[in-house]
């Protein structure tokens, strides 16, 4: 059976590599049908993603990339799936409902298997697509106590590839956050970095800003200081008020959250260094 894999790979930079790569492929009798890579002379790393098909034994050809590749090499074969994600959110609809509809529409590689939200609000939206909204309410429990809820919640639905913060509007605790490492996708209203705290774009409206955006990152123990996967912005002007602002910026939030989530479900990013290289 032709089998279909996406191989990553991160090591030290030396001459050869990519030969001895496509020597191994070649040895392994497949058919390579995508492939870039990448090299950051500045810290000496290379970086590679192919796609490849064949008969074979991913184990053994994982194997066989060990042999030849610089130690400390990290290699990853990705069988393309659906992967199981959970959306978080609290009130704001706008992310929570484009990432639905793209899913509903088969436009996302990934199974949406639950929303999970400290407020009850957006359960009639998510019910409309038969997906399970789970209601874990924060209100007089400490963060710790909660997030211990939140995580009992995701148990129920088992093994989780990636969680996409929806516009959920709670800091994530380090010992949450070290559940999910680099598995946590977070949505920020601004170009990253911005305005920070309460109604940002309130404050680029007082400011007098020419653009607004929105920055997709992984959540990490700084906040919003995490690896950023995709950032976009849209021009503003003064005859703009900062609600006309907010309006235009959500609508930049769905698309950068969506580029993101699309890469990463794809298998086309690296993360080191606190930031990313990513293969579009």
């Amino acid at each position: 059976m032709t089998r279909h894999y996406r191989v990553l790979i991160d090591c030290k930079d030396e001459k050869g590599l990519v030969y001895k790569i496509s020597k191994a492929f070649y040895d392994f009798d497949l058919n390579v049908e995508k492939n870039r890579e990448f090299v950051d002379a500045q810290n000496g790393k290379f970086f590679m993603r192919s796609e490849v098909s064949g008969r074979f034994d991913p184990a053994a050809l994982e194997a066989e990339l060990k042999l030849v590749l610089p130690e400390k090499a990290k290699i990853r074969l990705a069988e393309p799936r659906p992967k199981r994600i959970v959306l978080m959110a609290t009130k704001e609809s706008h992310c929570l409902g484009d990432i639905l509809i793209r899913h509903e529409a088969g436009e996302l590689e990934a199974d949406v298997v639950g929303v999970v939200s400290n407020y009850d609000t957006l359960r009639s939206l998510v019910e409309r697509f038969d997906i399970p909204y789970v209601h874990v309410p924060h209100e007089g429990l400490q963060r710790a106590q909660h997030e211990e809820k939140i995580l009992e919640a995701l148990e129920r639905f088992g093994p989780l590839d990636y969680i996409v913060l929806a516009k959920y509007m709670r800091i994530l605790t380090p010992e949450f956050v070290a559940h999910f490492d680099e598995r946590i996708i977070n949505i920020h209203h601004s170009f990253l970095p911005a305005f920070i705290g309460a109604n940002p774009y309130k404050q680029a409206y007082d400011r007098g800003v020419k653009i607004i955006g929105a920055t997709a990152h992984f959540v990490n123990n700084n906040l919003d200081e995490g690896p950023i996967i995709a950032q976009d912005t849209i021009p503003v002007n003064h005859a703009m008020d900062w609600v006309q602002m907010r309006n235009a910026g959500r609508d930049v939030e769905k698309i950068v959250l969506a580029k993101a989530l699309k890469l990463a479900l794809e298998d086309r990013i690296f993360v080191y260094a606190n930031k990313t290289v990513i293969f579009d």
